[in-house]
């Protein structure tokens, strides 16, 4: 599923890349069958490659799957089951192998699950970041709350509300979350092993420094608040989790420049693309917490998914250490330390997702 963000905010609109079919023209992810030894996510982002023209980071974490009936040449209809993988796209090519043989096109969420024919496939869509949750995230007014909330036990729920207005707290949190998320693009095109790799660890390093200023900001609106949306606990808990994902991106662009590592191993490049895709997925979340108790089921979903992918990125962690002491243990052994290096820097970033994810959690169990 080729994804993008309009702009580098938390209220960007995101835009999914569909393709038309060969045969019937109607509009599809880019898709195909899967052939060994090539890994899932791989191979989906070799056909978003082929299809439409489109590179980026693939993150091996799949989004969920979806079944539909293909015809084959013989006659048969036959269902196919598909997993969904995440592509954060970083380049669209000019040229690719099936340009003239499809059409593709960018398109808003709701947009693309109009467009798509298969039912599983437009929930999928609908869930990316969903727009029904956008609504959401906005303020209520004192009106608006006193309308819906007059019973006794919906009290604390209806103060809740109130507070948001008092030191613009989530405010902040969104913007550390855009920066975080511009910081784990510049990660995943560090890891292409491109010519700019100055620049991308430039990049890292400026938005680290914007989300210290955030942080700072955050801490002292604290001590300043007398009324605070949660426990001034959790506040300052939650910003330095935050804080921690784009510190770990800077230390791991710091050891890349230290150590002049020119080349990334397959499990790199997929911890780079779980880093992408958990940034996205905590942009989605920090908004949805104006209104907890709204949006408790969604946000623990989104946690769940972030506690998934950094249980992922350890089995991937796990199975790069083993290349690299395979590939460089005896040979070549200073570059299995650095190798081993720049893998420990990476999995804390995810680690660092994870404990943001719980805080999250916590709010939510607490608040909703």
């Amino acid at each position: 599923m080729p994804y993008r963000f309009e702009d580098v905010a938390t209220d960007a609109q995101v835009r999914l890349m569909l393709v038309t079919s060969r045969e019937t023209k109607r509009w599809v992810i880019p898709k195909g069958n899967l052939s060994a030894p090539a890994l899932p996510h791989i191979a989906a982002a070799r056909e978003a490659e082929e299809e439409a023209g489109v590179v980026g980071s693939a993150c091996p974490t799949p989004l969920g799957s979806y079944r539909y009936r293909k015809r084959r040449g013989n006659g048969a209809s036959l269902m196919v089951d598909v997993d969904v993988f995440p592509l954060a796209v970083t380049r669209e090519l000019p040229a690719w192998k099936e340009q003239h043989q499809r059409e593709r096109r960018w398109f808003t969420l709701a947009e693309a699950a109009d467009a798509v024919d298969e039912p599983d496939l437009r929930d999928l869509i609908r869930s990316f970041a969903a727009s029904e949750f956008k609504a959401a995230t906005q303020r209520t007014s004192v009106l608006v709350a006193v309308a819906h909330h007059t019973r006794i036990g919906s009290m604390f729920a209806w103060f809740q509300r109130l507070l948001p207005q008092s030191g613009n707290f989530f405010d902040m949190f969104e913007a550390h979350a855009t920066t975080v998320l511009a910081a784990s693009d510049a990660m995943a095109r560090l890891l292409e092993e491109g010519a700019s790799a100055a620049d991308h660890i430039r990049e890292i390093n400026e938005r680290e420094n914007d989300a210290d200023e955030i942080t700072r900001a955050v801490l002292q609106t604290v001590r300043k608040t007398f009324l605070t949306p949660f426990d001034r606990g959790a506040i300052t808990s939650l910003i330095g989790a935050m804080d921690d994902t784009v510190d770990e991106m800077q230390a791991a662009a710091n050891a890349i420049d230290i150590y002049d590592v020119k080349s990334f191993s397959p499990e790199m490049r997929d911890m780079a693309a779980i880093i992408v895709d958990a940034a996205r997925v905590m942009a989605e979340a920090v908004p949805l917490l104006r209104d907890v108790a709204r949006n408790g089921t969604r946000l623990h979903e989104l946690t769940e998914r972030l506690v998934r992918m950094e249980s992922h990125a350890d089995e991937i962690h796990a199975m790069g250490l083993r290349r690299a002491l395979r590939d460089h243990g005896t040979a070549d052994t200073l570059r299995f330390v650095v190798e081993r290096e720049v893998y420990k820097h990476l999995e804390r970033i995810v680690d660092a997702f994870e404990d943001a994810a719980n805080e999250i959690d916590g709010i939510v169990i607490d608040h909703a």
